[in-house]
């Protein structure tokens, strides 16, 4: 298991880099994002640990990059960070970070965090394999590829949309919970209000204009339904 540890404190990748060391893990480290994105690539790592204010990038730029990157996509990320505003933390979280952190942080919760998130991870591969493309009306996913199109026109949709959309299409005429969703994308103990899930399908569906004219003889009902007091599910189309 291999950890690339991403902060330009020399001090703060040396406190990660020996006790992800004593736990038996072998580790990387990047002080910028550009080293981060070239060493995600060329060895593969299980997790990263990603800090949020970094020199040349964002840390969320960086996560963005990974995330939206098939080769890099599916590794976990744990943002870290001095910084404990809510719209910090949510950002890191919808672009499709698996956990955050702020410092100071024990070492030992640290390591849990990393464990957890190597769980979670270990758990989605596992799983049945998805099929190369699910066609909806005249919407195609490309699950390997974090890829949607309506009428070959890219939709572009952030990590988080993009596993709750798929996951509703895996499952057509099934209806979810919000916790359900958040379990089933992210994992069980994943920090996410059901307010949160709101916003990303509110999202999901302004840009597949997922919001027929009412007066269009011709009209579709919506793809993604409300169902109240309960939760979503995609229509099933017959």
């Amino acid at each position: 298991m291999t950890v690339l540890i991403v902060d330009d404190e020399e001090p703060i990748r040396e406190l990660i880099s020996y006790n992800v060391a004593r736990e038996g893990f072998s580790f990387a480290e990047a002080a910028n994002g550009q080293e981060a994105l070239r060493l995600a690539k060329s060895i593969r790592p299980n997790v990263i640990i990603l800090d949020l204010m970094l020199p040349d990038m964002n840390g969320l730029d960086v996560c963005r990059a990974l995330k939206s990157d098939a080769e890099t996509a599916d590794i976990p990320v744990i943002m870290e960070s001095a910084k404990t505003d809510d719209s910090d933390i949510v950002a890191g979280l919808e672009l499709g970070a698996d956990d955050y952190i702020t410092k100071p942080f024990s070492p030992k919760v640290l390591i849990a965090r990393i464990r957890s998130v190597l769980r979670r991870s270990s758990a989605r591969k596992t799983e049945p394999s998805v099929p190369e493309e699910i066609r909806i009306r005249d919407i195609r996913i490309i699950p390997r590829k974090h890829e949607v199109f309506i009428r070959n026109a890219a939709v572009e949709l952030s990590a988080a949309e993009f596993s709750i959309l798929l996951f509703l299409a895996e499952h057509p005429g099934q209806v979810f919970s919000r916790q359900q969703i958040i379990y089933a994308v992210k994992g069980d103990g994943y920090p996410v209000t059901d307010r949160s899930v709101d916003v990303q399908i509110l999202s999901i569906r302004r840009k597949l204009g997922d919001s027929p004219d009412k007066n269009s003889a011709d009209a579709h009902p919506p793809l993604i339904e409300t169902i109240r007091g309960v939760g979503y599910r995609l229509r099933e189309e017959v």
